[in-house]
């Protein structure tokens, strides 16, 4: 046990047994209030250091639980100087209807809220908005019970019996509310989490049973300030100072609430709090031997929190909205983007190439610059990659494929299409641009394979080329539709074909004979020299027309 826990016990105990000693040695009076309230101070004031010390080293939705314990013992401890006010300096008992009794309400709420965060879990970046919301909701609708039950009895049609009545039940509610959420807590966490839990259960019951002893004594005016009543009562209290030492070691656990098995009860508690207004409502109209103005006053609180629930609703819609949207764009992304390399897929192309076709289309009918209107696919094969599989197994082939990517992302330009097209195959689309510079892009690649090895793992770095072949979209630039883009894309595959059958590690172009209409092809009787001086700036092979 580290030391700071033992001291905390230790002023626990000793206010503890301040309280009980006092109770037994001291008469009634003024001494024995003020060592009552005092021992009761110094415990608040205790239990505020001890929770703000926990949010100190802590992060998150962590920090925000224990800054909500700390402000509510703060609460507490304005709530126990106020009643010391009313002891020692004015030495006359505190008014049934106290206005300082809202305090002790509040900090029953803000344990709640904390709870609700479900400060065990880390925070999913993309749920915390409409984790907020309902938090918010469920917020709101406590404040909305408490001015509708508790308030109007004191302020507006004063009534102790009504009062004291309301009170009771609402702070008993709130006690089985948090034990209800604690509950939950504890189903679904572990270790040292699930143990914080039960035992923060266990200390809310044992403080809300002598709450309501104590409470009761009030009623029937048996209670002063030191009695026998207070000393259980303290010694509740100093069970959470135990708890807040114990809980120092506590941190957010690895697994996200996006994997939590069960996350829909607190938004079901935020649509029971939306849904009960209407009720609320019909029963303050009809509750029999209600006045006036509390029915006035109870229709106008649940139409404000109508109206502020409501708008927390439409904003949990739009983020909803946002969050859906969201799931679609990287669905979408997903959907159209290899895994391995991340660059687009197949599927991305077919959805994508008709608007560029018709850009490219146009440009031409228009006669627009000659330079910005075609567009250029290049078909690019890695060299001997089985060997590459065969060396460094199918991880480093797949290490392979990916700087391959890289490379070739590198020396195209940013308004060009990258594409795995399959295998170690990858096609890149070059758009608005002029044929007559496909020759330089298609360098550009080889370059980006041949100047560095390539570093797969430990090994000695590897050489690694690649073959290109490629064709110009409109293959007829004076009757543009005469061949469809699958049809360049054939012609780009049959200069692959052709590179590879020439030795590899070169480039070669497919273009149309200006002698006539057909589309060439490359001659068999090519001799391999005049290949192997296809590439670069060589890549117009011509063949006149059978």
């Amino acid at each position: 046990m580290r030391k700071t826990t033992k001291l905390w016990i230790a002023i626990a105990i000793a206010l503890t047994f301040a309280q009980f000693a006092g109770s037994a040695l001291l008469p009634r009076g003024v001494a024995l209030s003020a060592v009552s309230d005092i021992a009761s101070s110094l415990l608040f004031l205790a239990l505020i250091i001890a929770f703000g010390r926990n949010a100190v080293p802590t992060h998150g939705r962590l920090r925000v639980f224990w800054v909500m314990q700390c402000i509510g013992w703060s609460v507490f401890l304005v709530n126990q100087l106020w009643w010391m006010y009313y002891d020692v300096v004015l030495n006359k008992q505190v008014p049934m209807l106290f206005a300082g009794d809202i305090l002790m309400f509040i900090p029953g709420l803000l344990m709640l809220s904390g709870f609700l965060l479900r400060p065990h879990l880390q925070q999913s970046p993309h749920r915390a908005r409409l984790g907020a919301v309902d938090f918010l909701l469920l917020v709101l609708w406590w404040v909305f019970l408490y001015a509708y039950l508790v308030f109007c009895w004191q302020y507006v049609s004063p009534n102790e019996f009504l009062y004291n009545r309301n009170y009771d039940n609402l702070y008993l509610a709130e006690i089985i509310v948090v034990l209800g959420v604690l509950t939950q807590l504890i189903r679904y966490s572990a270790g040292h989490w699930r143990r914080f839990y039960l035992f923060y259960g266990f200390g809310i019951l044992f403080n809300y049973a002598w709450f309501a002893i104590e409470n009761r004594a009030i009623e029937k005016y048996a209670y002063f300030v030191g009695s026998w009543y207070d000393g259980p009562y303290l010694a509740s209290w100093a069970f959470f100072l135990v708890l807040a030492a114990l809980g120092a070691s506590l941190r957010l656990d690895r697994e996200s609430d996006e994997h939590e098995r069960d996350r829909s009860w607190i938004t079901a508690l935020s649509i029971i709090a939306v849904l009960s207004l209407p009720i609320m409502v019909v029963f303050a109209i009809f509750e029999p031997g209600a006045s006036l103005s509390i029915i006035h006053f109870r229709v106008l609180v649940t139409a404000l929190a109508m109206f502020a629930m409501a708008g927390l609703v439409f904003l949990k819609q739009q983020i909803l909205h946002l969050e859906l949207r969201h799931s679609n764009l990287v669905l979408q992304w997903s959907s159209t983007t290899d895994p391995l390399t991340g660059t687009r897929n197949r599927r991305f192309f077919f959805e994508n190439i008709q608007r560029d076709i018709a850009q490219s289309v146009r440009a031409h009918l228009e006669s627009g610059d000659s330079a910005e209107r075609d567009i250029v696919f290049y078909l690019i094969d890695l060299d001997n990659f089985k060997k590459v599989n065969d060396r460094f197994g199918h991880d480093g082939g797949d290490r392979m494929l990916i700087e391959s990517a890289r490379r070739i992302s590198s020396a195209i330009r940013n308004s060009d299409l990258l594409v795995r097209w399959g295998g170690e195959e990858f096609l890149v689309v070059s758009r608005y641009t002029d044929r007559n510079q496909a020759a330089i892009l298609a360098n550009r690649i080889l370059n980006a394979f041949r100047t560095k090895p390539f570093q797969i793992d430990s090994a000695e770095p590897t050489i690694q080329t690649c073959s290109i072949g490629w064709a110009a979209f409109p293959w007829h630039e004076n009757d543009i539709r005469a061949i469809n883009y699958e049809g360049v894309l054939k012609y780009a595959d049959r200069a692959l074909y052709r590179a590879k059958k020439a030795g590899k590690n070169q480039a070669i172009g497919m273009v149309r004979s200006d002698e006539g209409a057909n589309p060439v092809t490359i001659s068999d009787s090519i001799s391999e020299s005049l290949i192997q001086s296809a590439n670069l700036d060589q890549d117009k092979l011509l063949e006149s027309p059978k």
